[in-house]
């Protein structure tokens, strides 16, 4: 085999490649929604100091907005990868282990009990609520024995998302705080702005940048815990460093734009496809292709029934449910 055709092969091809097509999937976010833009305006807002009508439109609106899809498509793609490493399970995803139900539940509290509550204390409260959600399901799957079930822990999941969902709409309806939170049941970045990234974003970068750091000891850990601790590696401290950053990623990206299901499970596996087993690969790959997924879901979104929206979150189900039926007829393998 030849160094040109290694190179072709290689991850630093594919994760160059997948660079312009996500440059190019911004471009077309930024133009394209209720009102089209052209290439010109989206450069000039972004390059110069000019105004303008449509100029304001992107820099105050529509750049915070695919700004958020960005790291949000990162943070539920990595964590969902770092889920499906830590309990070698196929199927899981923040969004279907009861994570962002938790966020989501300690979100609809927050607002119910503390209404005066800042932007960073939502944040924590769906870094909580995260922590909690994820708790229950694994302590539910737990309890019998014989290790952590792939299939068994996604029934757990459901159940436990299921009633965090109901104690959010149930205290919803009760405080009259539904539409304070309409956003989030949405699942989109309708009102986001400057402030909400300014805090968000740091914990997400943190979050990516942990994720990287640790992805070696990931795949190793994905492959067989014997031999983790073989090479010396303490699995424990691991595993909890790991699971902070699934909490980080997956509750601050609740706190952003609410509940979004099924990134998690599809990007890993269609990054498996492409750059294989190893997550010192998958992690990047599946920040960019995750954000790159969800910044076409939301211009979906913005212009499918323009100018009204589409929610996201209904977008990104209809592509998400085939795909878990796939993976589920297939046995939990990623795709080929």
């Amino acid at each position: 085999m030849t160094k040109k055709h290694l190179f072709f092969t290689s991850f630093t091809f594919k994760f160059i490649l997948a660079i312009p097509i996500f440059i190019g999937m911004f471009f077309i976010a930024m133009i394209y929604g209720a009102a089209d833009v052209s290439v010109r305006d989206v450069w000039l807002a972004l390059t110069s100091s000019a105004s303008g009508e449509h100029i304001s439109v992107i820099r105050d609106i529509r750049l915070p907005r695919e700004i958020a899809a960005i790291f949000v498509g990162a943070a539920l793609a990595v964590s969902g990868a770092i889920m499906q490493g830590l309990t070698r399970n196929p199927l899981a995803d923040p969004g279907l282990l009861g994570l962002t139900a938790g966020a989501y539940a300690a979100l609809s509290i927050t607002i119910a009990f503390l209404p005066s509550a800042n932007y960073f204390l939502t944040m924590v409260a769906c870094f909580i609520g995260a922590a909690i959600g994820a708790t229950f399901v694994f302590g539910i799957d737990s309890i019998k024995r014989g290790g952590f079930s792939p299939f068994r822990i996604v029934l757990a999941g459901a159940a436990v998302s299921a009633f965090l969902y109901a104690i959010a709409e149930g205290i919803g309806l009760y405080f009259k705080t539904s539409k304070d939170i309409s956003m989030w049941t949405a699942g989109g970045m309708i009102g986001t702005n400057w402030k909400q990234l300014q805090i968000i974003v740091p914990f997400i970068v943190i979050g990516l940048v942990l994720s990287l750091f640790l992805s070696k000891q990931l795949t190793i850990l994905s492959l067989n815990e014997e031999v983790a601790i073989g090479l010396g590696q303490n699995i424990l401290r691991i595993k909890i460093l790991l699971f902070i950053v699934i909490i980080i990623l997956a509750g601050a990206s609740v706190a952003l734009v609410g509940n979004m299901t099924f990134i998690g499970l599809m990007i890993p596996h269609i990054v498996r496809a492409i750059v294989g087993t190893d997550y010192r690969f998958i992690l990047p790959m599946s920040a960019i292709v995750g954000a790159t997924f969800m910044l076409f879901a939301d211009t979906i979104g913005r212009t499918l029934n323009a100018p009204y929206e589409t929610p996201v979150v209904a977008i990104i189900s209809m592509i998400g449910l085939p795909f878990f039926l796939i993976i589920v007829r297939k046995g939990g393998k990623s795709l080929s």
